[in-house]
């Protein structure tokens, strides 16, 4: 009997509180690009994110993508190995200007080892993944800066 008081107030408390966010929400990010189309981005900061990137992804929303945040500017190797669908891959410095862009990299159907390795020449903090094709069609191009 003791007891009941105690966990009627905590089933009040809990029911009381706002709804809780939807899990897709927490790592969303907006990002704008150069001629105004918003893509929702899901973030990738920790190790174990950006390891696993796109990997297994079936499909993509076309107005969604990903976006690799560095800790630090650098040299950090990209690869389609076990990534399903085709992508744009959008390196970009500190101050969110576009590097390089690799257009339509096709997923890698191979072994880890065989599969290539892409690196922008340039240091850079930022990558942004889309559809592939989505960087023609949006209008990307080097020099251009995008928003967030």
């Amino acid at each position: 009997m003791r007891y009941i008081l105690p966990l009627a107030l905590l089933v009040v408390g809990v029911s009381c509180r706002s709804k809780p966010q939807p899990v897709d929400d927490f790592s969303m990010l907006e990002v704008t690009l150069p001629h105004g189309q918003v893509i929702k981005t899901e973030t990738m900061i920790s190790t174990a994110d950006l390891e696993r990137g796109m990997m297994f992804r079936t499909s993509l929303a076309p107005d969604h993508g990903m976006l690799f945040v560095h800790a630090a500017p650098g040299y950090y190797p990209y690869w389609m190995y076990r990534t399903l669908i085709p992508l744009d891959v959008i390196w970009m410095d500190n101050d969110h200007r576009i590097l390089q862009m690799l257009l339509d990299a096709q997923p890698c159907k191979t072994t880890a080892r065989e599969c290539p390795q892409y690196v922008c020449p340039k240091p850079f903090r930022y990558v942004l993944e889309l559809n592939g094709g989505m960087a023609r069609k949006s209008g990307l191009e080097v020099g251009q800066k995008v928003q967030w």
